[in-house]
C-alpha cells in the first residue's frame, strides 16, 4: 500500500510506509544519535500520530530544511531502514542510483521525486492553507 501526505484535497505522493518510515529512521539514527524527537520534536509528532496541525507546521519546515541541510554530510550507506531493528536493509540494498550522492538526495518517492523536496511542498501547502499534513493511504 503506497503513503503520501494529504493536505486538504491535495496528494503527494511518497511510496511505501516501510519507506517513508526509513526516511524518520535515518533522521533519528543519523541526527538525533538515535533519540527521535530530540533534536527534530516535528519529524517524532509527525511520525507517531501521523499528522502535524498548522501550528506545527512553522517549524516543521524549518526541520525539513535543516535536515536537507545536514544529511549531506552523510554517504548513502549511512541509510537507516527501521530504527527499531537496525539489521533490516532497504528491498534494494546497495543498488543505488549513481545521481545519489549523500543522504540528502537518497530518498526518491514512487514517483520518482525527489522525497524530501515534495515533503517541502507539502508543508509549504499546509502553511498556505492554514491546515493540517496528515500522512495518508491511497
Amino acid at each position: 500500500m503506497s503513503v503520501g501526505f494529504k493536505v486538504k484535497f491535495y496528494w503527494y505522493q511518497v511510496g511505501s510506509a516501510d519507506f517513508l518510515f526509513s526516511f524518520f529512521s535515518t533522521v533519528a539514527c543519523n541526527l538525533e544519535s538515535g533519540r527521535q524527537g530530540e533534536r527534530f520534536p516535528m519529524m517524532k509528532s509527525l511520525c507517531d500520530s501521523g499528522k502535524l496541525r498548522s501550528n506545527e507546521l512553522p517549524a516543521a519546515l524549518d526541520e525539513v530544511m535543516q535536515i536537507r541541510s545536514e544529511l549531506k554530510s552523510f554517504s548513502a550507506d549511512k541509510v537507516v531502514w527501521d530504527m527499531e531493528d537496525l539489521s533490516k536493509q532497504p528491498p534494494w540494498g546497495n543498488s543505488i542510483s549513481p545521481e545519489i550522492t549523500d543522504l540528502s538526495n537518497y530518498f526518491v518517492t514512487s514517483d520518482g521525486e525527489d522525497f524530501i523536496t515534495i515533503f517541502q511542498h507539502a508543508v509549504e501547502k499546509a502553511v498556505k492553507l492554514g491546515t493540517e499534513l496528515e500522512i495518508s493511504n491511497i
